[in-house]
């Protein structure tokens, strides 16, 4: 299958290594970023456009000199404390720019979108794992955002016919494992990459007792203590756009729908910690904090459909493979 796809926010961490998955996979992607986060390098297939989402006038430029079969939409600020302290920016460019976007694509014709989502949206889980038909009690500015946007995509689906495969991923990790795109937040907030920050301050000669690593939580009603997240590697994130994209382009997934991404599989903090030190082979340490508000002591979901519908399975997310792809591709 091929086709001309737009990828809002292909500059980004899991919307980078999508895009070169595009590109191996028959598509033609065109990169939309205004680099606020994301990096032109790393746009290593098609080509590049610089807008930015709130601007509806370059929107309409972009859509009217170009066609495009689908929108692939991973273009959000995503920092959850950021979002409680700064909500006006999360909505504004979370909220007011997807809609801007929208109102583009149908302008255009422009009806298949696969959206970035997350499953910050459940909020705190009373049943383990997460079905997609979980309720949606977000308990922060970012989650609900999210969920704002698949309301309006649920209802312009009903209304206008737009065809959207929303995806709600876990915990996004890894890097590619041909080494030409990495992790890079600024600042970095994802517990692996802090994690190998550490193990590489240790290996260049560093006081293993002057660490920065911090573990927040160690009495959580889990098997160890620490907080258990579903890890999945951000290859397997990139296969599953593309698997959208071929259901939505065959007409397989029609007005809405919604999948998990995830392992189903739970890691504990601190068995990551421990992985990581036999991946690096550093034996650094870390301070222990209180637990964070918000922070549910288990997230693991459910990718049953996922599987079923768009006959997609996660092959990259083992720890093991996780972390040993993100340090060989972490500077030191």
């Amino acid at each position: 299958m091929s086709g001309r796809i737009l990828v809002v926010g292909g500059a980004g961490y899991i919307g980078s290594h999508t895009v070169k998955h595009l590109g191996r996979s028959g598509f033609t992607p065109t990169t939309l970023d205004n680099l606020c986060t994301g990096f032109r390098d790393a746009v290593v297939a098609g080509d590049f456009l610089h807008a930015d989402l709130l601007d509806r006038e370059a929107l309409q430029r972009v859509f009217s000199r170009n066609s495009y079969d689908a929108v692939v939409h991973f273009a959000a600020h995503a920092y959850v404390g950021e979002s409680v302290t700064d909500p006006r920016k999360y909505y504004n460019n979370n909220v007011v720019g997807t809609l801007n976007l929208l109102h583009a694509m149908l302008d255009a014709g422009v009806k298949n979108l696969v959206f970035s989502s997350t499953c910050a949206t459940y909020g705190e889980p009373t049943v383990i794992p997460i079905s997609e038909e979980a309720a949606q009690h977000p308990i922060n500015p970012y989650g609900q955002t999210k969920l704002v946007m698949e309301h309006a995509m649920r209802d312009y689906a009903s209304a206008y016919g737009l065809n959207t495969v929303s995806l709600r991923y876990f915990n996004a990790a890894g890097a590619d494992p041909e080494g030409v795109l990495r992790e890079r937040h600024d600042p970095e907030t994802h517990l692996i990459p802090l994690v190998l920050e550490e193990a590489a301050r240790v290996l260049r000669g560093g006081d293993p007792h002057a660490t920065k690593l911090k573990l927040f939580g160690t009495d959580y009603p889990t098997r160890d203590g620490s907080c258990i997240r579903d890890y999945i590697h951000v290859q397997d994130l990139a296969s599953a756009h593309v698997a959208a994209l071929k259901a939505l382009l065959a007409g397989t997934c029609a007005g809405f729908e919604a999948f998990n991404l995830s392992t189903e599989k739970g890691v504990s903090v601190l068995e990551l910690i421990e992985g990581a030190r036999k991946i690096t082979g550093a034996d650094f340490r870390y301070t222990e904090f209180p637990r964070r508000a918000g922070d549910p002591p288990e997230l693991v979901g459910s990718a049953a459909k996922a599987r079923t519908v768009l006959g997609w399975t996660p092959e990259w997310s083992s720890l093991e493979t996780i972390l040993e792809t993100a340090w060989r591709s972490f500077p030191r």
